[in-house]
């Protein structure tokens, strides 16, 4: 649907669409698009990892983050890693049309939702930051995991051992006092490193 909805507005084209993460990472670097849109909650490879990758190995890509997942967290991650905007799927097409047309024209957008995160880092940086202590592996596995993926399945995705996927999984359970692969799971969920399907 917002493929359609970008082809009908004058001077875009669609270069192509995808539902995840890693494969967009992928064919993003193949393809070096002008600007990407990125929703934050995708399979295998959640949208901040992507955006983070895709920044270092494509620096001059604009980013327009389209998500409801605006935690201020996030929003310090997503600004941190790049993004030159974020419009929550709540504010509508209209605030995505107005945000595209100013990061294509070279300026950065800062929608209602974006605002209310940035005053939330500017008062209390420290309660928005990240509160798991896990690396961005660790994470990537964890999401992994909780997406159903076995150990090594994983693996055989990320291009690693399967001992080095299961000394993952026990860091990571170690660090979060976590033992099952549900409790994994719903820490996932709670910090939005899934997403969940209704």
């Amino acid at each position: 649907m917002l493929a359609e909805f970008i082809r009908l507005i004058p001077g875009y084209d669609v270069a192509a669409t995808f539902g995840d993460g890693r494969e967009g990472l992928t064919r993003s670097l193949e393809i070096k698009p002008d600007i990407v849109i990125l929703d934050v909650g995708l399979p295998s490879l959640n949208g901040i990892e992507v955006l983070k990758q895709l920044t270092t190995s494509l620096p001059s890509v604009k980013v327009l983050v389209f998500s409801g997942r605006g935690s201020p967290g996030n929003i310090r991650e997503l600004l941190g890693a790049g993004a030159q905007a974020y419009v929550d799927k709540m504010d509508g097409f209209s605030e995505f049309k107005k945000a595209l047309e100013i990061i294509a024209a070279g300026g950065t957008f800062i929608g209602p939702k974006m605002a209310t995160a940035m005053r939330t880092l500017i008062r209390n940086p420290e309660a928005a930051r990240a509160t798991h202590p896990l690396s961005n592996r660790e994470k990537q596995i964890l999401q992994l995991v909780a997406e159903g993926f076995s150990t090594r399945e994983i693996a055989a995705k990320l291009g690693l051992s399967v001992r080095t996927v299961d000394n993952h999984r026990t860091n990571i359970m170690r660090k979060l006092n976590l033992h099952n692969v549900a409790a994994l799971t719903r820490y996932a969920i709670q910090h939005e490193l899934v997403s969940v399907l209704v």
